[in-house]
């Protein structure tokens, strides 16, 4: 399938209902909104097209953006690319399918983690804090979590709301998986207040890390 045909499906398959909730998370309105099922089922019809997904990409459309990250084989991404793809993101939701599909299988993804790590541009922070809270799960070994949050403390305050979402991440997951650090995240998640009025709805934990972190505490035990 080629670009044209596949822009022209997407559109058919958009609603107005879900772009009116697209515009309403920050969308922008060059998107079709299209439900994620369908980008789903469109992806598995249309299979791995590497060349599609990056052509799909630059349209810059949203709902494009969301079926070439499916489209796409990380490992045929440079890393320059990535970070190209990754500073272009103007969608949380889309940067969210891109870490989860893409960042997280990329053989060069700790380097960019460290590079993004130490830069103010708000969706590469957002990658690299988001990529830094994984490690703090998976692999936290070598990580320097008393320094992280030194970083957290001084900076999730007055950070970008892109990046802010990921760093809070980051502060949950030390408090959660390690005890030994686990007064201090609370303090600190306290004492910024992040998300302390997030709108949570009934049956989700909030995003707010003392609630966050004791919630998921109480379960383990």
């Amino acid at each position: 399938m080629n670009l044209k045909a596949t822009l022209k499906e997407l559109e058919a398959l958009g609603s107005e209902r879900m772009r009116a909730m697209n515009l309403k998370n920050g969308s922008g309105d060059n998107q079709f909104g299209v439900k994620m099922g369908d980008i789903r089922a469109l992806a598995k019809k249309i299979k791995v097209d590497h060349a599609l997904a990056l052509e799909l990409w630059g349209t810059g459309n949203v709902d494009a953006r969301f079926l070439a990250i499916l489209l796409m084989k990380p490992k045929d991404l440079s890393a320059k690319k990535l970070d190209e793809l990754v500073r272009s993101v103007h969608f949380p939701h889309v940067a969210i399918w891109l870490q989860n599909y893409v960042l997280k299988k990329h053989p060069a993804k700790e380097a960019l983690r460290e590079k993004w790590m130490k830069t103010k541009q708000p969706m590469a922070a957002r990658a690299g804090w988001g990529l830094t809270a994984e490690r703090v799960v998976k692999d936290p070994k070598g990580l320097d979590l008393s320094a992280l949050l030194d970083r957290i403390e001084a900076e999730m305050g007055k950070a970008a709301p892109e990046a802010q979402w990921t760093m809070n991440m980051c502060l949950g997951e030390i408090g959660i998986h390690f005890p030994k650090h686990r007064k201090r995240a609370l303090a600190i998640g306290e004492a910024l207040g992040v998300y302390r009025d997030y709108p949570t709805s009934k049956g989700c934990t909030s995003p707010f890390v003392p609630l966050w972190v004791n919630e998921m505490v109480s379960r383990q035990g």
